[in-house]
């Protein structure tokens, strides 16, 4: 796999052997565990990284509660997961009505289809490429304003992107997502950037981070219906220095060093 799919093996192993580590956190993921050994991988070198694998669990557990949230007020709405890599949400999202659009690169869709077959017909599995313009369309959603809301989410992905093409996703996202939509992501703050190498997972591949905030309105800079609903700092509940140095680090930079955040569409006059 190129540089930025070869990531998806880190949370691939956090979510097959993370529960024993971080009971409190348990995803009880059905499917990690045998696709991670399909793929020849034992998972042992991302483990070592007892960080990141808390880090993925806390993720998902986010990213859970944030999609399981916008169901019970649209139990029929459409999830979408930008850069799904071999993840599979809709076995704790399936409520019998909502739909769900995995997406990601057609050379991780080829290693996606034959250890992870779609589970029903309100589940597709689609080509992406985020950085295209016409994303959007290419996924089926909403072709204007006033369709339903859509609850879309992408872990793991836009660190590695160009400022450039980050903005021009949440510009798209602000212009054609109907009002109540959400737009969740992860990502690690400027101070990162250039700087994978030092990370002990990324390092081992060849993945770069190019992008992180410096300030929380460049979240929503690039359209005006664009609100930041929620952020959560992903590390702090990993032990006391981290819940220590957490708020320290956003009073002094302005942003979490890495945290989840939830945009919202919403129309002219609306918080």
């Amino acid at each position: 796999m190129s540089a930025v799919p070869s990531t998806l093996r880190i949370p691939l192993a956090a979510r097959a052997f993370g529960d024993a580590m971080f009971p409190a956190l348990a995803l009880g993921d059905a499917d990690a565990a045998r696709i991670l050994k399909a793929l020849g991988d034992d998972g042992l070198e991302w483990l070592r990284d007892r960080h990141s694998v808390y880090g993925v669990l806390a993720r998902t557990q986010h990213f859970r509660a944030l999609a399981a949230q916008f169901l019970a007020a649209q139990p029929d709405g459409h999830l979408v997961n930008l850069g799904c890599g071999l993840s599979n949400y809709f076995q704790w999202l399936d409520n019998g009505q909502a739909r769900m659009t995995d997406a990601d690169l057609p050379e991780v869709l080829e290693i996606r289809r034959a250890l992870l077959p779609v589970t029903g017909e309100r589940h597709a599995v689609l080509p992406l490429d985020l950085t295209a313009p016409d994303w959007w369309d290419r996924l089926g959603l909403p072709a204007t304003r006033a369709g339903a809301p859509v609850f879309l989410f992408c872990e793991g992905v836009l660190m590695y992107l160009q400022p450039a093409e980050v903005q021009a996703i949440f510009r798209t996202f602000g212009e054609r997502a109907p009002a109540g939509s959400s737009f969740a992501f992860d990502v690690m703050c400027w101070l990162a950037i250039g700087r994978a190498k030092q990370h002990p997972s990324v390092k081992h591949t060849a993945a770069e981070f190019h992008w992180g905030p410096r300030r929380l309105s460049e979240l929503t800079q690039a359209h005006e219906r664009l609100r930041l609903a929620e952020t959560f700092s992903v590390m702090e509940s990993y032990g006391l220095p981290y819940s220590l140095m957490g708020p320290g680090f956003r009073a002094l930079f302005g942003v979490p060093f890495y945290a989840l955040y939830a945009l919202r569409a919403a129309d002219a006059g609306a918080a």
